[in-house]
């Protein structure tokens, strides 16, 4: 059974996703997908609007086979981090032959291209970077200067558009896995990543949120599966509630600058700057617009107070990003994905794990002569696990649910 792979956020699934997962399926002739999906928390540093479980059903119903959530520290991290978990995730399900993603490009080839160059002239690649960042340029900005220098021929802002920047750390990241995996892109069609246009039946993820907030109706942008799903959600108040974000967060910002000092990505001179903004500032936006600066983007800055928030450390990411991810962890399927689980059974290379209940058990097992590995896997999940947490603080109603909806929430089975 052909089988293509979707890195994905879906927040929330939109008619533009149901093209990318249709025309993926077209054009690989693919008989079953699987998306893994970022959790509670995304790459760009932004708390999703509905949870995992809502975001993995309106998938499902729409017509991906398999779900499997990328944990935290790859999902909630730079664009090569995050493509670098992502494709490790698919790769070691042993059964996904492609990978398909959309692109402002729209081919192949000139992604391609300037993913090599990051790959083959790599120390030259990060020297030049470091240089840019010296002089006050963004990172982004820093990583398009020199590989328009090293690479004159690369058509003119393809390194300025969201999408083929996450295209080319795909295709950076199958160059390194020395993956088997066939890549293939698709146009992006319809609003821009970060455009707030919703005149059309296609609507950036952006734009959809941006609606919602605003009290719009958007059920005209959403396949017709999944709009009841999305609506049950925002009736029972399962969704964000970006208030109880920031008073979250202000609570720890509150306390000694010392205790931020330890957490990852915030160096010297950042932990002062944090503490002191958050002494004025009056929302998650406002917050993130005092303390970010040319050396540090917003979504840099918006990852680092998601960090703070779950209490991440330097020494515990580090350890994650060196290793890779540690499991597969399913968060729903349909019966053509449970063939694709049951065919991944003697082909996988990490443990798969469905009932959190049992994890410790299924590294343990799993990982029984290598118990750093083990202890470094139960730490990785733990992170995913306090995310989950953190989530349920967020939402815009309490419905006196157990905190650790984690173990409440079986795989959902379609």
């Amino acid at each position: 059974m052909p089988t293509i792979g979707l890195i994905t956020e879906y927040n929330p699934f939109h008619n533009g996703h149901l093209h990318h997962l249709q025309e993926s399926l077209r054009i690989t002739g693919a008989e079953a997908s699987v998306a893994v999906m970022s959790g509670h928390f995304l790459q760009r540093g932004e708390a999703a609007l509905l949870d995992k479980w809502t975001r993995a059903e309106m998938a499902l119903v729409a017509g991906v086979d398999l779900v499997l959530e990328l944990p935290f520290s790859f999902a909630c991290n730079s664009a090569p981090y995050f493509a670098q978990g992502a494709v490790q995730c698919l790769d070691a399900l042993g059964v996904v032959d492609g990978l398909c993603f959309g692109s402002e490009a729209g081919a192949i080839a000139p992604l391609d291209r300037a993913a090599r160059l990051l790959v083959d002239a790599a120390n030259e690649v990060a020297a030049g970077t470091a240089s840019s960042l010296r002089q006050g340029l963004s990172y982004p900005a820093a990583r398009a200067r020199i590989l328009a220098r090293l690479d004159p021929d690369l058509p003119p802002g393809l390194l300025a558009s969201p999408n083929n920047i996450l295209a080319i750390e795909y295709l950076r990241a199958l160059q390194l896995n020395a993956s088997p995996m066939r890549p293939w892109t698709i146009p992006r069609l319809g609003a821009g990543f970060h455009s707030t246009d919703v005149s059309g039946h296609l609507a950036s993820a952006t734009g959809i949120r941006r609606l919602i907030g605003a009290g719009g109706d958007v059920e005209h942008l959403l396949p017709i599966a999944c709009g009841h799903i999305f609506k049950r959600a925002l009736d029972e108040g399962r969704f964000l509630d970006q208030e109880r974000l920031f008073t979250v967060l202000q609570a720890l910002l509150l306390q000694e600058v010392e205790s931020l000092r330890d957490i990852y990505q915030v160096e010297h001179g950042l932990d002062h700057r944090i503490s002191d903004k958050a002494m004025s500032a009056t929302s998650f936006t406002d917050l993130v617009s005092a303390i970010k600066s040319r050396q540090w983007t917003q979504t840099r800055i918006q990852r680092v107070l998601i960090y703070v928030m779950l209490r991440v450390s330097g020494a515990e990411m580090r350890g994650f990003l060196r290793q890779g991810p540690l499991y597969l962890r399913v968060l729903g399927a349909t019966t053509r994905g449970r063939e694709v689980l049951a065919r991944a059974r003697k082909k996988k290379n990490l443990p798969v794990i469905g009932d959190p209940s049992r994890a410790r058990a299924v590294l343990r097992r799993f990982y029984h002569d290598r118990p750093e590995s083990c202890h470094l896997a139960e730490q990785m999940l733990n992170c995913d696990l306090r995310a989950t947490r953190l989530y349920g603080l967020l939402q815009s109603t309490q419905r006196g649910v157990h905190s650790n909806q984690d173990f409440f929430h079986p795989v959902q089975w379609v």
